[in-house]
């Protein structure tokens, strides 16, 4: 699949060929819903607790006599049918991690990637430019590549402050390292904005057959952060 580099003026610069194994691989669905699913558990902290009969403070004293008052016998105030007694069968903490094999997890993103490069919301800027961060630049950059009126997810393959700091303000961009691309992102926003250095990165680790990077930071993270991976 041949598709143009821009630059930031918005001119096409070149031409680059997206790797077939990557950008124009089967779309299997239930994968990518098995994958997203996933990142979404693991993402979930599993904190929440609720206090039993036998953790609420109180209602240790028999609130009256068994026999003779005429009211249903009652044992403790801190019974689950009183108000403020304990919670029967409430939430416990717990862990919802879902495990998945890497093979799976770089198939779902690669049927992701082929969706969104099927779909044509896929631009491939030549190098970014931005000397300060300055969001008025950004927006004209993005206008420029005529993105600027749908969500976009800015794939980087390394830390560019200026361009990241640029983009921070605008509530419809999102700038993600290369190494950290999720299923949930790349279902999320309409366009996925690529480097050139960004595409060699993917393809080198996504490939079909390789071993991937071994320093990928998503597959060293359960909930895909710096937002949100996979492993």
């Amino acid at each position: 699949m041949i598709i143009p580099v821009k630059d930031m003026a918005g001119k096409q610069v070149g031409e680059i060929e997206l790797s077939d194994g990557v950008f124009a691989a089967p779309v299997n669905k239930p994968l990518m819903h098995q994958a997203l699913i996933r990142q979404l558990a693991n993402a979930r902290l599993g904190t929440h607790k609720t206090k039993s009969r036998g953790e609420v403070r109180g209602g240790g004293r028999k609130p009256w006599r068994q026999k003779g008052t005429g009211r249903a016998r009652q044992g403790s105030t801190r019974a689950p049918n009183w108000v403020g007694g304990g919670t029967v069968f409430g939430p416990q903490p717990r862990k919802y991690t879902k495990a998945m094999p890497k093979k799976m997890s770089r198939a779902a993103l690669r049927s992701a990637l082929s969706v969104k490069a099927d779909a044509g919301q896929i631009v491939v800027l030549d190098k970014w430019q931005i000397d300060a961060p300055k969001t008025k630049d950004m927006v004209t950059a993005l206008s420029a590549l005529g993105v600027a009126g749908s969500s976009v997810l800015m794939v980087l393959p390394e830390k560019e402050m200026t361009v990241q700091r640029s983009a921070n303000n605008l509530s419809n961009v999102k700038t993600l390292l290369a190494g950290y691309l999720n299923i949930r992102d790349l279902l999320g926003y309409d366009t996925v904005l690529l480097s050139k250095s960004a595409v060699n990165y993917i393809e080198e680790w996504l490939s079909p057959g390789s071993m991937g990077l071994a320093s990928s930071a998503m597959e060293q993270t359960d909930d895909g952060q710096s937002d949100g991976g996979e492993e």
